[in-house]
């Protein structure tokens, strides 16, 4: 069994940076593929970003591309996601998710386990 927490939302303007991050424990982190979802209010959850075990295959959505980079470290059982240049339709809750599949799935039903979920709100 897993329990991931989240941290790390807030409330920013538009333009600004965030730093998601996701402790892991209770179970052996190396051996997940990690992804980080979001859900605006009124809206579905929304794959944003995903990550190999290792950390060397990772995949995205195409509305955060190239201001949105996940990243993990394995030592530190956490994953993060650097979010800058926001935009307020970026505004929702994140929620990390750890999948025991072969490779990273898009698929918010392919997950384990997730976590509590952080808010971010971006301001015009």
């Amino acid at each position: 069994q897993v329990q991931l927490v989240d941290s790390g939302g807030g409330l920013v303007q538009a333009g600004g940076s965030l730093r998601l991050s996701c402790a892991a424990s209770g179970g052996t982190f190396s051996t997940y593929n990690m992804g980080w979802f979001r859900q605006a209010p009124g809206k579905e959850r929304e794959f944003v970003q995903g990550i190999s075990r290792s950390g060397g295959v990772s995949y995205y959505a195409d509305s955060v591309k190239g201001r949105f980079t996940i990243s993990r470290d394995n030592g530190k059982n956490t994953v993060y996601l650097q979010m800058n240049s926001l935009k307020p339709e970026d505004t929702a809750v994140y929620y990390c998710a750890a999948n025991s599949g072969v490779k990273v799935s898009t698929r918010w039903d392919e997950y384990d386990y997730w976590g509590q979920g952080t808010q971010v709100t971006v301001s015009s």
